[in-house]
């Protein structure tokens, strides 16, 4: 397809030599005026314009300004032409938009010259604007493979991180929803101080999904306890308590040596922290190091009392489960004590969603005579 240059002049006798002159190469209309330019501007759609200043109405210059804020002409080449040439003109004429600037009279090959000139510069423009559209695809493209590589990735990482929260749940077999609705409860506790409290400046959405992904591995350490231990039918001897206990500190240092062969820790720092934590009590009277009130990491807290109300409601080989209601009342009794009154207090607001995790995410898992889960709150059980 030719090229369209559109020729503006109030003189016709110089419309018609610029006609002769261009006529051969391209596909050409004129306007006498600056509105008759405006409206020939959608209809032709011009790839240049050479446009006189001194015109009756409105002028080159405002004819200039408008031509290239308009969508139809703001690709346009403009080449202003004037019978004067004085350095404030031709300033001004740049200051509105033109591309290039011609003094009367013309010079029939210079003005040839300068639209073939413009013709290969508007050429390379598109070309690169082609290009530049080329490459935004592209990057789109793969920003959209790269998402979803990601997406993919992440759920391959969740599913090898669930399944070995469920190796180290499955040697503690009372419950094999234990690590679904810890989850679960740790995220409407982590919604609801998020709204309102004192910690809803520290829980951003990246806390919401590292919380998400670390505390189903808050047992991770239970792989190190032995079985004589892990699944005694009766109560453990304080000797047998206290190893008990170390399988906050073994699920630590498993997920430490994980992140130290691991170029990204991202929420495994979490994880590690929520293991080697997540039994230490408000009071100062928890394990292992034995950290008191807002020393105990955030993440950890909310896994402690998550934790506990799950141990609470669910069957145990030597005692019923205890109510949602007498779980609830055992959790207020250790506000201040086992527990973060703040997070207690977000317990209290959410329990109806607890009752409904607990109702629809049943254990997957039957009970096994003999197998003993939640060792570590044997206190609790036995004296409520």
């Amino acid at each position: 397809m030719s090229a369209k240059i559109l020729i503006v002049d109030d003189d016709e006798a110089f419309r018609r030599l610029l006609n002769r002159a261009l006529e051969k190469e391209y596909v050409l209309t004129q306007a006498a005026g600056g509105e008759e330019a405006l409206r020939h501007l959608v209809a032709f759609e011009p790839d240049l314009i050479l446009l006189d200043i001194a015109m009756p109405g409105i002028d080159g210059y405002e004819t200039c300004r408008r031509l290239k804020t308009h969508p139809a002409g703001a690709h346009a080449q403009v080449i202003m032409v004037s019978a004067h040439s004085t350095r404030e003109e031709q300033l001004h004429a740049y200051e509105v938009g033109a591309d290039d600037y011609l003094v009367k009279p013309i010079d029939l090959q210079e003005l040839l010259a300068r639209v073939r000139l413009h013709f290969r510069l508007l050429e390379a423009s598109r070309n690169v604007a082609s290009i530049r559209d080329e490459i935004d695809s592209r990057n789109r493209e793969l920003k959209r493979l790269i998402e979803q590589r990601t997406q993919e990735l992440v759920l391959t990482q969740d599913v090898a991180i669930f399944t070995l929260a469920k190796i180290a749940e499955s040697r503690d077999q009372v419950t094999g929803g234990h690590v679904v609705r810890v989850r679960s409860y740790c995220q409407l506790l982590a919604e609801e101080l998020r709204q309102q409290g004192p910690y809803r400046r520290s829980i951003d959405n990246r806390f919401l999904e590292d919380l998400y992904r670390a505390s189903p591995l808050h047992d991770i350490g239970k792989v190190g306890i032995p079985d004589a231990i892990l699944l005694k039918p009766d109560r453990l001897s304080p000797e047998e308590f206290e190893h008990m206990q170390q399988h906050s500190v073994i699920g630590a240092n498993i997920l430490d040596q994980a992140i130290a062969q691991s170029q990204c820790a991202g929420f495994l720092t979490m994880a590690a922290v929520v293991a080697r934590f997540h039994h230490e009590r408000f009071d100062g009277s928890g394990y292992p190091v034995g950290l008191m009130g807002q020393d105990i990491p955030l993440a950890a807290r909310i896994v402690a009392l998550a934790d506990v109300y799950d141990a609470l409601t669910s069957e145990r080989p030597y005692k019923s489960a205890h109510s949602a209601a007498g779980a609830r009342e055992i959790i207020q009794q250790e506000s201040g004590r086992h527990f973060d009154p703040v997070i207690v207090s977000a317990f209290q607001t959410r329990f109806s969603d607890f009752l409904q995790v607990r109702n629809t995410q049943v254990d997957a898992m039957p009970l096994v005579v003999g197998a003993v889960s939640f060792r570590e709150y044997d206190d609790l059980l036995a004296g409520a």
